[in-house]
């Protein structure tokens, strides 16, 4: 069994690099050719056989990503578009649930309706990855993305008590409404205070480790997990408590840490979440080979009921996008919802981005054995994610140019506000410094000239070149960045020679190394 762990480790590593180096080179988002990718792979001889424990993605896959996806939103743009966020990650699951197993038993009349709607709702909950890898890169407006990622954070959680409570009645045999719903809210709401709980208690401690990088870096690993297995064995929504402490950790990150462990941090859980869902992916695409060989119905047959289900899942979206919006505008006449108002393309968009992933495959596998046409559920499920993820996918960048949706430059506008202001407040600290009896006059006036040489040219690139500017000091600054970098570079392979000449040691080439890289990373070329 160690030989076999062994093995299917190296191969999934070895699959992940090889893939995710094809999908650059194809300028493909890379968990489309994952999953395309490890499907194909796992028809060929010779391939060991993987399988994709349930437990293992929502216990050890799920908390983290859902932790960093929460600690790097932004709580401001979430609550700016709450409403939305709120109706397509509770009530549009719901429907989708709902339009599903309306579909699925009308095809299969001998499925119960409780297994039905358990489909229902493994099916329902969004993967974001794939849709903002491509907006990001085609470039939309902020906002779009904002609610794909947002509403990825709690439709998870809802989709998954709604599915406990469809296995529930089926293998129970009785389904009450008002306890359903009760049920939900008590998950929501008791997750939710779960994960506020835990994110005090790592607050302090965060507080007393914000000088020890490396600690604080792994306290923060082990917080999706600190939030989801409490709220777990409470029987509430882990996945709402590891959003929750993601969030509150994530809006006080400038107190419970310092520069260093915020470097340290980007680059430890930059590589770790591409791994994870790299490694997803490949597993999704994995498992048909072996769903394949446990189905009964023909061929002509489970394509027929994959197609469905597929087009269902993407139809439900697409129709609400372009039905609730008009009916919210009937009922909310405010003027200030009258202005955030979008036309049908950027919503379009939205619908096409509502791709599926791994958490829907591990729900299907998470059914108990003896559930109502198991096979065939899991089967569907796996359709469903090809279908959303290879079709939408492929053609949403298409689909965004064809429209005419980009972005709109919010990002780049508060981003260059910010800069300017920063840098005026800089220059007003320095003239307060400048009256200190332990600063240097010929260090502040550096710094002076440093700084006001950087705002005029943050206030020309906000107003444009005039006739009245001497020079483009953007080029003025990209030409001496351009040396600069030259300077380090030399300084580089200065170092690299004194260490294979003996002089210094390996050790403190790495040191030397990080402080000329640091202040490489400083330049905007």
């Amino acid at each position: 069994m160690a030989d076999d762990l062994e093995i299917i480790l190296f191969f999934l590593l070895v699959a992940v690099t090889a893939l995710t180096a094809l999908a650059r080179i194809l300028d493909v988002p890379y968990p489309i050719l994952l999953v395309v990718g490890g499907a194909a792979v796992g028809f060929a001889p010779g391939i060991p056989d993987v399988e994709l424990e349930p437990d293992l993605v929502l216990l050890f896959f799920l908390p983290p990503l859902l932790f960093n996806a929460a600690y790097f939103a932004s709580v401001r743009d979430l609550r700016r578009n709450l409403r939305v966020i709120t109706l397509q990650a509770v009530l549009l699951v719901l429907a989708t649930m709902c339009a599903v197993a309306v579909v699925l038993h009308a095809m299969v009349p001998e499925i119960p309706w409780a297994a039905a709607f358990a489909f229902g709702a493994i099916v329902s909950p969004t993967d974001p990855l794939a849709a903002v890898t491509i907006a990001q890169r085609v470039g939309v407006p902020r906002r779009i993305v904002t609610v794909v990622e947002g509403e990825s954070l709690v439709n998870d959680g809802t989709a998954l008590v709604a599915y406990r409570v469809a296995v529930g009645a089926a293998v129970g045999g009785s389904f009450d409404l008002l306890d359903a719903t009760g049920e939900f809210v008590v998950n929501v709401l008791g997750g939710a205070a779960v994960g506020a709980a835990v994110a005090l208690v790592l607050l302090v401690a965060l507080r007393r480790l914000v000088s020890d990088s490396t600690l604080g870096v792994t306290v923060s690993l082990t917080a999706g997990f600190a939030a989801y297995l409490p709220a777990e064995h409470l029987h509430v929504s882990g996945v709402i408590a590891a959003v929750t402490v993601g969030l509150v950790l994530g809006h006080q990150a400038h107190q419970i840490s310092t520069s260093a462990s915020r470097l340290r941090g980007y680059a430890f859980w930059e590589v770790l979440v591409f791994l994870l869902n790299a490694v997803l992916f490949v597993l999704v695409g994995l498992q048909l080979p072996g769903i394949l060989e446990d189905q009964e119905r023909s061929a002509g047959e489970l394509l027929a009921l994959g197609a469905a289900a597929g087009a269902v899942v993407i139809l439900s979206r697409v129709v609400w996008g372009n039905t609730t919006p008009y009916v919210i505008r009937a009922l909310d006449r405010r003027p200030s919802q009258r202005e955030r108002r979008v036309g049908w393309r950027p919503r379009m968009v939205l619908a096409w981005s509502g791709m599926r992933g791994s958490v829907s495959l591990a729900a299907a596998l998470a059914l108990p054995e003896g559930f109502p046409e198991r096979d065939l559920l899991v089967f569907l499920t796996l359709c469903v994610i090809f279908a959303t993820l290879v079709l939408q996918g492929l053609t949403l960048p298409w689909l965004i140019r064809k429209l005419g949706v980009v972005d709109d430059g919010e990002a780049a506008r508060e981003e260059l506000l910010a800069r300017k202001q920063a840098t005026k407040a800089a220059l007003d600290r320095l003239e307060v410094l400048q009256a200190e009896d332990w600063t240097r006059d010929d260090t502040i006036e550096r710094m002076l000239r440093q700084y006001d040489f950087r705002y005029r040219r943050l206030r020309q690139r906000a107003l444009g070149v005039s006739e009245e500017d001497e020079e483009d000091l953007d080029e003025r600054s990209r030409l001496y960045q351009r040396t600069v970098r030259d300077v380090l570079d030399t300084q580089r392979a200065e170092l690299v020679r004194m260490r294979d000449r003996g002089d210094i040691s390996d050790s403190v080439l790495h040191s030397l190394q990080r402080e000329l890289d640091l202040e490489d990373q400083r330049l905007e070329i």
